[in-house]
């Protein structure tokens, strides 16, 4: 009875990891429901291992591979960032971590993270809401007035891309490629009609993103901004989600770099609308679900708003580079 009390908890991946002695018992026990909730205090990852995307802990003693740490501790664990979301595991993987890094039988799933294969944050978000003109000097360059409500459109899943990545830039249909250095807030919880006040609680983590887009197709097609917004791999994330109670998303230096040259270089202090407006005024109109990402907007600095004799379109061979503070460098070549 005691050792099944002892299973009640998140702390059990501590006992397995340090005893071991638990492991074979374990097994034959009734696994009462696991708590849910968000995890604190972890940079996460989706990284390529054996053929598929895995979920991986960044840590003072290198990547920990959460389904190699969990195989050695005898535990279930999320397989992937999406899985850890959409299952609010957040508390089973703290402890994992936890017990990990303090047992000797975990040592195998700890890699250094020059080796690894970056991917997308997440790989299946149910929606991606980007957010538009949503800082001031942003507007004032493009010449558009500053909103008075956020302007939504999309994405979809195959923009997604990665850290160290490749965007093949769709040149048969488009010319004028833009970069958009943005915070993504990465949602953690279900948000519907979410006040402003509770946004941020809904919130996993945030990571380095970039609303890469086709200029001619958001603007000479119409006015289609999904259209170009939407093409194939136009979505970079990475490297890494920061767990939101290390973040405050509205004071965050951010920056993008074009071969080397820094185009762009803000704070989302600027920001029209913050992030607990964002959420909430989304939600109010679709649900926000666990995995759900937000594109919250790009600073001035952009191609678009610079005058059209010194347009310099990116073009195949470009290398971009793009930073939040505190939330890392993603950075992806054009093809």
């Amino acid at each position: 009875m005691k050792r099944r009390n002892v299973l009640k908890g998140a702390g059990v991946l501590a006992a397995v990891a340090v005893t071991g002695g638990l492991r074979a018992h374990a097994d034959s026990l009734p696994q009462p429901e696991r708590p849910r909730g968000l995890a604190r205090g972890l940079t996460v990852l989706n990284i390529r291992h054996n053929g598929t995307y895995v979920l991986a802990v960044k840590t003072e003693k290198g990547i920990l591979i959460v389904p190699e740490a969990a195989k050695s501790l005898r535990v279930h664990a999320p397989a992937d960032v999406d899985e850890l979301l959409q299952n609010e595991d957040g508390p089973l993987l703290n402890s994992l971590v936890d017990a990990a890094l303090k047992s000797n039988s975990a040592r195998s799933a700890f890699v250094k993270e020059e080796g690894i294969g970056y991917g997308p944050v997440v790989t299946r978000p149910e929606k991606i809401v980007c957010i538009g003109l949503n800082y001031r000097k942003h507007a004032q360059e493009t010449g558009q007035p500053v909103p008075k409500k956020p302007i939504l459109f999309n994405k979809y899943n195959t923009t997604l891309n990665y850290h160290n990545g490749t965007i093949k830039l769709p040149v048969e249909v488009a010319t004028k490629f833009d970069y958009e250095v943005e915070l993504v807030i990465v949602m953690g919880k279900t948000a519907r009609n979410v006040s402003e006040a509770d946004a941020l609680s809904c919130v996993a983590g945030y990571c380095t993103g970039n609303d890469f887009t086709a200029r001619d197709l958001q603007y000479e097609t119409g006015g289609q901004w999904m259209i170009g917004k939407t093409p194939d791999q136009f979505a970079p994330l990475g490297p890494y989600m920061v767990t939101a109670d290390q973040i405050d998303p509205d004071n965050l230096k951010l920056e993008c770099r074009a071969n080397g040259e820094t185009r762009q270089s803000s704070n989302t202090s600027d920001m029209v609308f913050n992030s607990r407006q964002i959420i909430s005024y989304i939600s109010r109109h679709i649900t926000l679900k666990p995995g759900d990402i937000i594109f919250t907007g790009t600073p001035e600095g952009v191609i678009q708003g610079k005058p059209k004799d010194k347009q310099v379109w990116l073009k195949p061979g470009d290398k971009i580079a793009c930073s939040l503070e505190k939330l890392g460098e993603l950075k992806f070549d054009l093809v």
